[in-house]
């Protein structure tokens, strides 16, 4: 099922907004009865979230960035990738030093945000906080969700904007047409490539998608970077991290046929998180020193206190 990009399916998002997990693997808000964190209409430019048409300067950058990302994004360059930053050498610091750290990235690929990073990861992480106050693993995944950012600066290799933000999608198969700006893939090399251009490719159905090659970006890296260094961090918060951006499945429903039973009870979380991530882009700051000490708690919880990057 197809939904339009701009008008996530609040009706089915709701459902598991409304609950809290217990044994039965189901989700639910602390109390119901609370206030809890509605979505604005607009973003902070006044217009409607991920609009991808609306004429500006600032999309007809988004849209040159989409042209770069489909066209380069091939199973040869995530391979590449993967093997170049999966051997973690780029270096060694904690979460919170990578938090600073982000604040000198700017994602070109975003229509709805042009404030400090961590100032989204602080505004996602604490509307989160307070609709599910018992899941701080979840607080933590929104604080670090978009870390792997920092591959764009020149300490980390400085990838261009098309190798690190955006939405992802799987290679390898063929480009679903819920992709945003899909013409461009026409000159994408693996589109032609009879080996790629099917609904599966070189997957099986319900293979699970840790088993599917995505394109090459944050999410991944982040991933990696969080499983290597041996985070305690629940697999659901993984599946977060590292899916947080493919919106063609947890937004448009696509590419469910590459799912195992795992990344449907994943994907339960990942549609709670997604209304904090999209929606909490604001003008309002979080009073960075006020909240620290809490997110260093949860730091120390899951993970070790230096981490290869």
């Amino acid at each position: 099922m197809t939904i339009s990009i701009e008008k996530p399916m609040f009706e089915e998002v709701s459902a598991f907004q409304k609950k809290s997990e217990n044994n039965t693997g189901d989700i639910r808000m602390a109390n119901e009865h609370d206030e809890a964190f509605l979505a604005p209409e607009m973003n902070a430019f006044g217009r409607q979230f991920r609009d991808y048409d609306a004429e500006s300067e600032r999309q007809k950058g988004v849209e040159e960035f989409y042209r770069l990302q489909h066209i380069n994004q091939t199973v040869d360059f995530v391979k590449k990738m993967r093997a170049e930053y999966g051997k973690l050498d780029k270096m060694v610091m904690s979460i919170w030093e990578c938090c600073e750290l982000l604040n000198e990235v700017v994602d070109e690929s975003d229509p709805d945000l042009d404030e400090p990073q961590i100032q989204h990861l602080l505004q996602s992480a604490e509307a989160i906080r307070k609709d599910y106050p018992n899941e701080d693993w979840l607080h933590l995944t929104a604080l670090i969700h978009d870390l792997g950012k920092v591959i764009t600066l020149p300490q980390f290799g400085g990838l261009p904007q098309w190798a690190t933000v955006g939405d992802t999608f799987p290679v390898g198969c063929a480009f679903d047409e819920s992709n945003v700006h899909h013409k461009y893939f026409l000159e994408n090399p693996d589109f032609h490539n009879q080996a790629y251009n099917t609904k599966s490719g070189i997957y099986t159905e319900e293979c699970g998608l840790n088993n599917v090659m995505m394109s090459w970006g944050h999410d991944d890296y982040m991933y990696l970077v969080v499983k290597e260094n041996g985070s305690t961090l629940p697999s659901a918060g993984q599946f977060i991290i590292r899916y947080h951006s493919f919106y063609p499945l947890h937004t448009a429903g696509e590419y469910t046929h590459l799912m195992n039973e795992e990344d449907k009870e994943n994907l339960k979380w990942l549609h709670v998180f997604n209304k904090y991530d999209l929606y909490s882009k604001s003008k309002v700051h979080v009073d960075i020193e006020k909240v620290k000490p809490y997110y260093m708690s949860l730091i120390r919880k899951y993970f070790p206190e230096n981490l290869r990057w």
